[in-house]
């Protein structure tokens, strides 16, 4: 039984905490590196550009919200772990559309068809693959849902694209808060300025340096609406949503709910192979160099 924290009535919900939580460029790094094998401060100091004390913070963070526990160092709890398709589908996001990287991206193979491999979006119920041009979802906002409990309470620090290791872009998206408040309004349709500050609730400034962030990165048109590389951004999307709902539960029900029209069960995203079509475990991803 998964050890979910349940959110009282009124209160951020599933989005907004998760966003909160893994809306932090150094939090997703020191997640990737952690499924990576880091177990111990010195493991991270040695493989991020990160300073003592940001690192201890964000440590500290994680191991608060149960992603770790303290020990001999710091280990994974299955919410810890449970992050990995979120990192798997930044992972082919990244290899696909960002054409140079500041270090060269591993390769992927799955362990059981010993192949190498995309992950592919599927509806865990039915194994279809889902696209987000493909109408197959319908639904959004739930019981607990609302733009203003979706967005997180406050804003991270910026630092440029191109500083963050083997996912530059990405962190430019989810690892702002703001940036990726702004990827789920689109996501749901979203495609005026004044949308956007009304959803997000935030100043003009911030909504223009954001969409002028994801314009630059060829992720929003210059009408503002999602490119191909943005719309190929939904599994990430998805899976972080998945996430989400997975381990925070607000007292009034999910934040959002959709249905899978092709096999009419409410959807919940999982990843299959893309050469084998067998569906994707943690422990079946290799990395090869």
């Amino acid at each position: 039984m998964l050890d979910v924290t349940e959110i009282p009535a009124g209160q951020r919900n599933a989005i907004g905490v998760t966003l909160g939580l893994l809306g932090d460029e150094w939090s997703l790094l020191i997640l990737r590196e952690a499924l990576l094998g880091a177990s111990r401060f010195v493991d991270w100091r040695a493989r991020l550009p990160i300073s003592n004390a940001v690192l201890a913070a964000r440590l500290s963070r994680l191991t608060e919200a149960g992603l770790f526990v303290r020990g001999n160092g710091y280990r994974l709890t299955e919410r810890g772990a449970d992050v990995w398709s979120v990192l798997l589908s930044i992972w082919a996001w990244e290899d696909r559309w960002v054409p140079s990287h500041p270090e060269r991206l591993p390769g992927r193979v799955h362990r059981l068809c010993g192949k190498p491999f995309d992950p592919v979006l599927v509806c865990s119920a039915c194994d279809t693959g889902v696209l987000a041009i493909d109408h197959s979802l319908e639904g959004g906002f739930g019981p607990s849902g609302s733009w203003e409990r979706s967005v997180p309470e406050a804003t991270t620090r910026r630092r440029s694209v191109g500083d963050a290791g083997l996912f530059p872009e990405t962190t430019a998206l989810i690892g702002n808060r703001w940036s990726a408040a702004l990827v789920g309004a689109a996501f749901q349709g979203v495609h005026r300025f004044n949308d956007f500050q009304r959803c997000l609730n935030t100043s003009p400034t911030m909504v223009a340096d954001r969409i002028r962030t994801l314009c630059s990165l060829g992720v929003l048109s210059d009408d503002y609406r999602l490119t191909g590389k943005g719309l190929a951004f939904f599994p990430v999307v998805m899976c972080l949503v998945g996430w989400a709902q997975r381990w925070y539960r607000a007292e009034e029900g999910p934040a959002l709910v959709y249905r899978h029209l092709p096999c009419g069960t409410d959807f919940e995203a999982a990843l299959d192979c893309s050469t084998c079509g067998d569906r994707l475990t943690r422990k079946d991803v290799v990395p090869t160099s």
